[in-house]
């Protein structure tokens, strides 16, 4: 797989336990942000942020990540780090695209504010900042303007959204200031244990096939293919 010159290609990567409006609200602002022609939702394997697995397994996480993409335009979900062994650092899922044929200048690693301002605790930093572009999302709390003054040492780094893109020039952080739900994954798998609905929190076909399997409920065995 190789992209063409010109094409902006999205990555968006998370544990994804479970996909949630608050996640597709990033993705949208990204791509209105910078024209992306294409968006990848990776689903990670091992997230290495957490000291616990996620709840549901990969299979069922990879099931609601494609049944909520449709909701994306152009979105489309890749298996790469689901595949891999070890824990899914940003670094290595952008090397195994890599390879895959995506180009450096041309593809945009999708993030919100809150994780962005921890980047100097991300492996391989600040090497991971030169794979690619990122874009910086705002979440509820975190705009993503203030990544500025919080990482000063990022300040050549940081750019407007309609600044031209340079092949030769370094990777770029786009920040965007956009409104994206107050939702979180853990809120809804606490929810979910309190017999407590959402809807809403969810797109309708990930929230059935959440039902139909038990997911995240106090009796689910949410690890297994059930």
């Amino acid at each position: 797989m190789t992209e063409r010159t010109g094409v902006r290609v999205g990555i968006f990567g998370g544990t994804l336990d479970p996909i949630h409006v608050g996640h597709l609200e990033t993705v949208r602002a990204a791509q209105h942000a910078l024209a992306l022609s294409r968006v990848l939702v990776v689903p990670v394997r091992v997230p290495p942020h957490r000291t616990q697995g996620p709840s549901a397994s990969t299979f069922h996480r990879f099931a609601m990540a494609a049944l909520a993409v449709p909701d994306l335009p152009d979105a489309s979900v890749s298996d790469v780090e689901l595949v891999a062994e070890g824990p899914s650092y940003t670094a290595s899922t952008l090397e195994r695209l890599a390879v895959r044929g995506l180009r450096s200048s041309e593809t945009f690693f999708i993030t919100g504010a809150d994780a962005f301002a921890e980047i100097e605790m991300w492996y391989r930093y600040p090497e991971v900042l030169d794979l690619c572009h990122f874009v910086v999302i705002s979440r509820p709390g975190v705009p993503a303007s203030t990544m500025p003054a919080r990482l000063p040492q990022l300040g050549p780094r940081f750019r407007r959204t309609n600044d031209g893109l340079d092949g030769d020039a370094q990777p770029g952080i786009f920040l965007v200031d956009a409104e994206t739900p107050d939702v979180s994954s853990t809120g809804i798998r606490e929810r979910l244990r309190a017999g407590t609905t959402i809807a809403g929190l969810v797109p309708k076909p990930v929230e059935h096939h959440i039902q139909r399997h038990g997911l995240y409920s106090n009796t689910a065995q949410s690890g297994t293919l059930a």
